[in-house]
């Protein structure tokens, strides 16, 4: 930079930049997108590039520099926007040679982490969602809208805000936006909850919140003079998210998206509604631990072959039907395809590498679409054309789902066939750089590209007849942009250059030159070859313009071809690990005949263990399960309640037999941790997970609660939770259906307490020291919990382990003295194989058991039999004394 003052280029940036505050603003120049000032120093930093100066600042400090090439660009901007920035792209709108003083140049859009379009920027074939939230405090509610704009998936929805943000915690984990928008008067609390959960946080003028501006930003990009269509009536604070959110994506895309033409709104009373809480706890799109999705039951489920299957069976996942014939609806096109496996494997074969067609729309409407994305669209066109024809050998009747699916899938011969007569075989990532378009498309350019190619074909032949004339063998004809064509003679040879040749330039090693008759063709061959490739660049934004019109055509057929991909995977799945067809009902009632879980029973080195479960409102509403650490509780009830998902998100089930009772909520408390960014300690979270569940639980629920009050002292915990079983227990004459985990061992005297509460544990052998865990849920209660013999297991020292056996043993006689009449640790019903006889005493042994071996209880009568037991009874009473 001079003294003088910023060159006409950096008074340009310091304008263009004063209008994008808060952000990266990648400026060209030439070859190269420049960062200056702050913006070098964050892309040096984050980016790890060479952090450069180039003259001084507005302030006569060194201007810091950093700069990546254009054509590697877009890998640049997705690494910093991955880190949460948003990036101003300024590109020269006008052609260099053409501009009289400075070259023009603009921002021609924002790329934030909610509003990536770009391939090479998206990733893996997950959903990536803009949130906007429209908080109502009068109403207690959110109003929320979820835009994917590089697919144009939009919907809105509501949540109760109430109860704080536990609702809204859940739309967030079911939909992991990138980033949400929300109107500068939010609060901090919510805005912070945001960013707790990695979510770009962009508060926006609160004008694109009115409720008029945000209907009229609507109907006028869906070309409608009313929203009623939509089912939007009385969800004014969702339209005020969905149209905020509109307007947000187009001003940073700056232009149209036509590919955005509605939005669906999603009830939750439609769905089963999974919470933030339950979602974790289940495991249901990543495991608790690893966060990891290949253990979490989405990781098991996908094995889907398209990226459209994959978005659609996340979102079965978590929202499951309620709806019985909707139910039953997918469970037919799952069984279809179970029933036809010869169809399955043909359908899946001609999914395989099945292009992001969705997405390729979502570009083809921005203008951004590559060449090969416009080929992987036909080859994948052609493959949706073949699934459909491998449908046309089956004789067996077609499910409704099916059915109607096949009818929204388009073969586009047409498209296809445009594309097949424009693109070349292998063309290059970009369009702007030529080479895409193929010969016979049309007539001009391929005259141009004649030019082009006879004009090289000149230069190869000249090259030859000037070595020839000269004598010089090492002569070279070669081009730069900068000099163009010219004749290149080593040092060695320049005594040898005839007269006529003029010099151009000087190098290191020897001279450029030209000739008029050189200069004349180049003349030719640059003013062919830059009409080719603006000619053939002009042809392919033709081509896209004329692609746009298919859009919603493309759209409908990538939806419907990943809802086949997802009955047929789940048919897959079902059918290769033994799952069954759930009877569905509209009851209170669960009754699974060895039910497996299906995460653990996938990842288990050996056989799982099957357990039952008969949970009935009305009967068998709660069950109180029992047991020692590590026996399997809580896989069980974990297990339970992913059937139910399963279940109503229309996959067949892991068990012999499933009667399913439509559940609209699962609940569950499960584990407990610290929430230490906002001072809440584990039993607070614990309550106010609890305080969740009691305040919003009905009579369809499922109710999955584990250790209930164990982070405080034990009288506490166990006031607690037994008034928390008695108030499931008393909700209405049914009640939530329960799975109720404790070692509060008292608990279990609370079956003869409550009619519909039942005491189930799980069974364990011991053998001397050894305890093995069986891992069999049976009737009856335990108050055994072998924590020490955990411990072992787990590595403790022993000394700790044997220190700990002898204080056990201490506070158990202690507590027996105090209490007389209490009874030894017992099971109330055991297995055969874990009902070790008790230690006798020598004389019990030769008098009372002799006398009952030799007895011959058959044949006695009943009468004869209590005389006996009465006998028995008395020469006891006998022996005692």
């Amino acid at each position: 930079m001079s003294k003088e003052g910023p060159t006409p280029a950096m008074r340009q940036f310091y304008e263009i930049k004063k209008k994008y505050p808060g952000t990266v603003l990648f400026f060209q120049m030439g070859d190269f997108y420049e960062t200056f000032g702050e913006d070098a120093e964050v892309v040096s930093r984050e980016l790890e590039i060479t952090l450069t100066s180039r003259g001084r600042d507005l302030n006569g400090e060194k201007m810091p520099l950093a700069g990546v090439p254009i054509h590697a660009g877009e890998s640049y901007i997705a690494r910093l926007v991955r880190k949460g920035y948003r990036v101003a792209v300024c590109d020269q709108i006008e052609d260099p040679k053409k501009a009289k003083g400075i070259v023009k140049r603009d921002v021609v859009r924002i790329i934030t982490p909610g509003t990536i379009i770009d391939s090479g920027m998206l990733g893996d074939s997950g959903p990536s969602y803009l949130m906007s939230i429209f908080p109502d405090k009068k109403r207690e509610e959110y109003g929320i809208a979820f835009l994917d704009i590089s697919t144009g998936e939009f919907f809105i929805t509501s949540c109760d805000s109430s109860f704080g943000l536990s609702d809204l915690n859940s739309e967030i984990v079911k939909y992991r936006p990138s980033e949400c928008i929300v109107p500068s008067f939010s609060s901090d609390d919510l805005t912070g909850n945001l960013e707790n959960y990695g979510i770009i946080v962009t508060k926006c003028a609160d004008s694109s919140f009115e409720l008029e501006n945000a209907e009229n930003y609507l109907k006028n990009q869906f070309k409608v003079s009313s929203l009623e269509g939509y089912g939007c009536i009385g969800m004014d604070n969702a339209v005020r998210a969905a149209g905020s959110c509109l307007l947000y994506a187009c001003e940073t895309q700056m232009t149209e998206l036509d590919h955005i033409r509605g939005f669906s709104t999603k009830i939750t009373s439609g769905n089963m509604f999974l919470d933030a809480i339950t979602l974790r706890n289940l495991e249901v799109l990543e495991n608790i631990r690893s966060k990891g999705v290949d253990t979490s039951l989405f990781g098991i489920l996908n094995e889907t072959k398209t990226p459209m299957g994959s978005r659609i069976l996340r979102k079965f996942l978590t929202a499951p039907l309620i709806d019985k014939e909707e139910i039953e609806n997918r469970l037919d096109a799952v069984s279809y395809f179970i029933n036809l496996p010869l169809l399955r494997d043909s359908v899946r074969s001609g999914l395989n590498r099945f292009s992001d067609i969705e997405r390729i729309a979502g570009r083809i409407s921005y203008g951004n679409a590559g060449p090969r994305d416009l080929l992987a669209l036909k080859n994948s066109l052609e493959k949706a054309s073949y699934v459909k024809e491998s449908f046309l050998l089956s004789e067996l009747k077609k499910p409704q789902l099916i059915t109607k699916s096949l009818e929204n899938i388009s073969d586009m011969e047409n498209l296809r066939s445009l594309i097949e007569s424009a693109i070349c075989d292998e063309p290059p990532v970009l369009a702007r750089n030529g080479g895409v378009i193929k010969e016979g498309y049309d007539k001009s350019l391929d005259n141009l590209r004649n030019i082009s190619i006879s004009g090289k074909d000149w230069i190869a032949s000249f090259q030859q007849t000037e070595r020839e004339r000269t004598g010089i063998k090492s002569l070279k004809v070669g081009y730069n942009k900068v000099f163009g064509y010219f004749i290149e003679v080593t040092k060695s040879n320049i005594r040898q250059v005839p007269p006529e040749y003029i010099r151009k330039q000087t190098t290191a090693n020897g001279e450029r030159y030209t000739i008029p008759k050189l200069q004349e063709k180049e003349s030719l061959i640059t003013n062919a070859e830059e009409k080719l490739t603006a000619l053939e660049y002009e042809l392919y934004q033709n081509l896209i313009e004329k692609l746009k019109v298919h859009i919603d055509t493309i759209q409908k057929t990538a939806r419907n071809i990943g809802l086949i991909d997802v009955y047929c995977t789940l048919a897959g799945i079902s059918h290769s690990n033994n799952y069954v067809r759930p009877v569905i009902e509209d009851s209170n009632r669960l009754l699974i005949t060895n039910g497996r879980h299906p995460v653990v029973e996938r990842n288990l080195q050996c056989s799982f263990v099957p357990n039952d479960a008969d949970i009935d409102s009305s009967e068998n509403q709660i069950l109180i399960i029992t047991g020692a650490n590590m026996a399997g509780k809580s896989t069980y009830m974990r297990e339970v309640a992913l059937i139910c998902i399963m279940a109503q998100m229309g996959c067949f089930v892991p068990a012999d037999n499933a009667v399913i009772g439509i559940v609209d909520r699962i609940f569950t408390r499960v584990g407990a941790f610290d929430d230490l960014s906002s001072g809440q300690s584990t039993f607070m979270v614990e309550m106010l997970e609890l305080a969740n569940i009691l305040n919003n639980v009905s009579d369809k629920s499922l109710v999955i609660l584990d250790e209930i009050g164990r982070g405080t002292s034990t009288l506490d915990g166990f006031s607690i939770a037994k008034s928390v079983l008695e108030f499931l227990h008393g909700k209405g004459s049914n009640g939530p259906r329960t799975l109720f985990a404790t070692h509060f061992h008292e608990m279990v005297d609370i079956e003869t307490e409550l009619k519909r509460v039942k005491n189930y544990h799980f069974a364990v052998k011991e053998t001397g020291d050894d305890v093995v865990f069986l891992r069999k849920l049976i009737p009856g209660a335990t108050d055994r919990s072998y924590g020490i013999h955990v411990a072992r297991l787990a590595g403790i020292p022993k000394k700790v382990i044997t220190r700990s056996e002898t204080i056990l043993k201490d506070e158990q006689e202690k507590q027996y003295s105090l209490q007389p009449g209490k009874k030894i640790p017992r099971y109330t019903q055991l297995l055969l194989m874990d009902n070790p006889e008790p230690e006798a005493s020598p004389k019990h042994d030769s008098i009372l058991i002799k006398k009952i071996k030799e007895t011959d209880l058959d044949s006695m009568s009943p009468r004869e039999a209590l005389a006996f037991l009465y006998e028995l009874k008395k020469d006891s009473g006998a022996e005692n004394n």
